[in-house]
């Protein structure tokens, strides 16, 4: 599984993509976007996905459908 970036709740801050440790997280077209094919939920290094724990947007990056 993966997450995602909800692109309405992204305010572009840009925390999220230095602490993505597999480098998922790009930015387009003015947000940052999640790549699916390379997010790992930060599994097995990590609790909890690093990106969720900067995100200050609250539902703004989710667990992708």
């Amino acid at each position: 599984m993966a997450m995602s970036i909800v692109a309405d709740l992204c305010t572009s801050c840009g925390d999220c993509e230095p602490v993505c440790p597999t480098g998922a997280i790009v930015p387009r077209k003015g947000v940052f976007y999640i790549n699916a094919a390379t997010c790992t939920e930060c599994e097995p290094d990590h609790d909890m996905p690093q990106c969720l724990s900067v995100c200050m947007e609250l539902d703004c990056i989710i667990p992708a459908e």
